[in-house]
Formats: structure tokens, C-alpha cells, sequence
């Protein structure tokens, strides 16, 4: 549905909804595309909905490091239904049309998810950082009150700034074509496709990859640093390495986050093909949430040992 206006004195054709093409120039492997995402999906759902119920259900992994996780694993879980659904459906029946409103709704959801998880990520390394570097004052510090505020600070910090950028997004003029080249509203692609001025959306866009990207990742930097030091000066090796297993897997898990996101955003905002951007941003959406279940109960000896106790109770 488009109208025509006018805006610099030519005559414009307004956007009034998109056609996310996603990988249609994939014609012959629409089917195929969509059995591989509903495996994943579910993956990610049986795995992180695990989590959550392990953490929740054993009295021994009842600590704020397995708080943190569950409600990690649960964010994961919101991150892709926010856009995964409706990817399969387009998939699956071809109708790729989504409103503007639709739009702006699955992207603000999806920078509040994106950002709830950047800052949990940050808490679990300050969690690690006061286990490791001040273990006498872990229990008076990460206590059930402090554990709550900051998961629901990691929630909320982000969601006015969110609302905001969202309408400034969507502020923005959409004239020419309505095929957004991606499977979801993002806003790298979205800012390709706005017409007239968009340097004061844009740059705000950078201040807020800033705040709720950048500055959580320097804390979980420098949270890794003091723990490294603290771990090198342990008197004995198997100090070092319960040390360090207690840090792999989330350090993994950041690894994964922020480099597969850090690459999407900034080559997507440069001049570069946006058919290597959607390979990048599928990773970062479906891959990472689907492997981090792994990573946890693969690369920790309480989990497992957990994982086995149940299952061999109810199973």
C-alpha cells in the first residue's frame, strides 16, 4: 500500500509497508531453508527452556551465576520469537509483505532483547569478576536483592532510549522501494531505504551502539582484565584452571555475541553488500542463541552433573 506526495517539490511514492525478501533469490530452497530454521528454532527453545528449568529446579545450582544464566537463556528465547516466527511463515507461504507499524514494533522489541542481553552479558562478568578477585565478600555483595535489581535494571535501562530511537527510525521518510533487503526490521537496512536528511537519526543510532554496545563490552573487558591478573598471581595450577573453566563459557558466549554483532552493524551501516550482512546477522540471530546452550552444559561439571541426576530421576 503506497500513496503519492510530495516532498522537495517532486512527486515521491511513500512507503507504507515493506516486502522483507529475506533469501528469496533462493527460489528452489524456500522448503529446505525452512525445515533447517524450525530445527534451530526449536533447538534454541529446547536447549534455553533446559536452562531455565535446571536452574530453577536444583537446589545446588540455585547461586547467582546460574540466576543469571537462566535469565540469560530466557532472553534468548524472546530474542529470536521476536523474529523467527515471522520468518518462517514468509518462507513458508511466500507472503513477505509487513507494515510499518509491524516493523517498528518487531525492531523495538528486538534492540530491547538485544539490549538486555548485552547488559546481562556485563553483569555475569562482574559476577565472575567478585567470585574470583574478592571470593570473602561474594555472598554480602551478590545476594539475592542485588542479583534481582540488576537483572531488572539490564531489562529497563535500555527500553526509554529504545522507544525514542525507534520513532526517530521510523521519523524518517521511506520513499522509492519497499523491498527491504533483509529477513527481518533491522535498522541498518531499514536507514537505506529513508530518504531526505538522516545524519541526526543516524548519529544517534551510533551513540546508542555506543551506550548499550560498547560500554558493556569495555566493562566485560576490563571485569576479564583484573580476573586474568588475579588468576596469574593463584600460587597453584589447579587454582588457575578451576579459575579459569569457572570464565570459558561465558567468555565464549561474549565472543560470540559481540563479534558476530560488532561485524553486522558496522559493515551494514559501511557501503558494503548487504547479502554478506543477512549471512552475518543470521548468525548472531539464530546460531549463537542455538550453540550457547552447548557451550554452558558441555563446558561446566556442574551442569552435567545435574543433567544426568535429573535425567536419570525422571527418565
Amino acid at each position: 500500500m503506497e500513496y503519492t506526495g510530495k516532498l522537495t517539490d517532486k512527486n515521491i511514492t511513500f512507503i507504507k509497508e515493506f516486502i522483507l525478501l529475506g533469501f528469496s533469490e533462493l527460489h528452489n530452497f524456500q522448503r529446505v531453508l525452512f525445515v533447517i530454521i524450525l530445527v534451530i528454532y526449536i533447538c534454541i527453545l529446547l536447549g534455553n527452556g533446559l536452562i531455565i528449568v535446571i536452574t530453577n529446579v536444583e537446589r545446588a545450582l540455585q547461586t547467582p551465576m546460574y540466576y543469571f544464566l537462566g535469565n540469560f537463556s530466557f532472553v534468548e528465547i524472546c530474542y529470536t520469537s521476536v523474529t523467527l516466527p515471522r520468518m518462517l511463515k514468509n518462507l513458508w507461504n511466500q507472503k513477505r509483505h509487513i507494515s510499518l507499524l509491524s516493523c517498528a514494533v518487531q525492531l523495538c522489541f528486538f534492540l530491547i532483547l538485544v539490549v538486555t542481553e548485552s547488559f546481562l552479558l556485563a553483569v555475569m562478568a562482574y559476577d565472575r569478576y567478585i567470585a574470583i578477585c574478592k571470593p570473602l565478600y561474594y555472598p554480602l555483595i551478590m545476594n539475592h536483592k542485588m542479583c534481582v535489581q540488576m537483572v531488572i535494571g539490564s531489562w529497563v535501562t535500555g527500553i526509554p532510549v529504545i522507544i525514542v530511537q525507534t520513532y526517530q527510525v521510523f521519523s524518517v521518510p521511506f520513499c522509492g522501494s519497499n523491498k527491504l533487503d533483509h529477513f527481518f526490521c533491522d535498522m541498518p537496512p531499514l536507514m537505506k531505504l529513508a530518504c531526505g536528511d538522516t545524519f541526526r537519526t543516524e548519529f544517534f543510532i551510533f551513540v546508542d551502539c555506543f551506550l548499550f554496545a560498547l560500554i558493556p563490552f569495555l566493562l566485560i573487558l576490563f571485569s576479564y582484565t583484573r580476573i586474568l591478573q588475579t588468576i596469574l598471581k593463584l600460587p597453584s595450577i589447579t587454582g588457575r584452571s578451576k579459575a579459569f573453566s569457572t570464565c570459558s563459557s561465558h567468555l565464549t558466549v561474549v565472543c560470540l555475541f559481540y563479534g558476530s554483532g560488532f561485524i553486522a552493524y558496522f559493515q551494514s551501516l559501511s557501503s558494503s553488500s548487504l547479502g554478506t550482512d543477512k549471512i552475518i546477522s543470521l548468525f548472531y540471530m539464530i546460531v549463537t542463541p542455538m550453540v550457547n546452550p552447548l557451550i554452558y552444559s558441555l563446558r561446566n561439571k556442574d551442569f552435567i552433573v545435574t543433567m544426568r541426576k535429573l535425567f536419570s530421576t525422571y527418565i
